[in-house]
């Protein structure tokens, strides 16, 4: 009787005290499971902490950049390291007495900078100095006249040098190793060069032509026979220094001679050329 008179208000009332303490139990939970991460981390060691610290990463674009510029700057700094271990490991492997050579060549290309330098300051002090400023300024043109035309190849030159001479019996010189020679031989001081007959002045072009090699369009064979003026101390050595252009030319088995000599006549003469578009600047 008692359960059928219980009407709905009844029993909301009865449900509703359970209803809360669920409530109550939820609220109670949702603390200890926010706490529960604080606290687990509180019992972690310090390693432990680091490690959660430092991954997963967190990179930001600022990084990312510096990073990159880090490693741009490392790997130019790794080819720079290469690439002079690589032009060092020639003399590494080269002799004494090739070594010395080297530095011999050196200090001669030093010396003779020092000498134009030199010459270059006396003459200046000879137009200060001189009484009759006009005539010495006028001999003065006329010797670096004479310079300037044994360098263009206008009037013929003699004095000491070598003559070194390319035997190519199988054909295999080229003209780029041809004009590795010249330049070697400029730059160990090499006033005048001559090739087969042909002059070599500062536009001289080298270009193959079949079997044979063109000099400014002119064809020569081999032979091929240089007449050099210079120092001939320096002249051979920067020839064959290791790595040089007679090692280069006995690999292709080409025979190399050089001989030394007092006198060394360079008479193949360049027509003077006018230029068509350069004038001289000087008022």
């Amino acid at each position: 009787m008692s359960n059928q008179e219980e009407t709905p208000d009844n029993r909301l009332r009865k449900e509703l005290p359970e209803e809360v303490a669920a409530g109550a139990g939820e609220a109670s939970d949702a603390p200890e499971s926010a706490v529960a991460p604080e606290e687990q981390r509180a019992g972690l060691t310090g390693r432990q902490r680091l490690a959660q610290g430092l991954w997963p990463p967190r990179v930001t674009r600022a990084q990312l950049i510096v990073a990159l510029l880090l490693f741009g700057l490392g790997f130019g700094l790794a080819v720079q390291v290469a690439s002079n271990s690589d032009s060092d490991s020639a003399l590494r492997g080269a002799r004494q007495e090739d070594l010395v050579r080297i530095l011999d060549e050196l200090d001669d290309r030093t010396q003779r900078l020092e000498d134009e330098k030199q010459g270059l300051e006396k003459q200046r002090d000879e137009l200060e100095n001189s009484s009759n400023q006009a005539e010495e300024a006028r001999k003065q043109t006329v010797e670096k006249e004479r310079q300037l035309g044994i360098l263009a190849g206008t009037v013929a030159a003699q004095g000491p040098g070598i003559t070194m001479t390319i035997d190519d019996t199988k054909g295999t010189v080229e003209a780029d190793m041809l004009l590795d020679a010249i330049q070697e031989l400029r730059a160990a001081g090499a006033e005048a060069i001559q090739v087969n007959g042909v002059r070599v002045v500062a536009g001289t072009y080298l270009t193959d032509s079949g079997n044979s090699v063109s000099v400014d369009g002119n064809k020569i064979n081999a032979p091929y026979r240089f007449k050099v003026i210079g120092k001939p101390q320096d002249l051979e050595p920067a020839l064959n220094i290791p790595g040089g252009v007679v090692q280069t030319l006995e690999k292709e088995q080409a025979t190399v001679t050089i001989e030394r000599s007092d006198k060394i006549v360079v008479d193949a003469l360049r027509a003077a050329e006018r230029p068509d578009y350069a004038r001289s600047s000087s008022q």
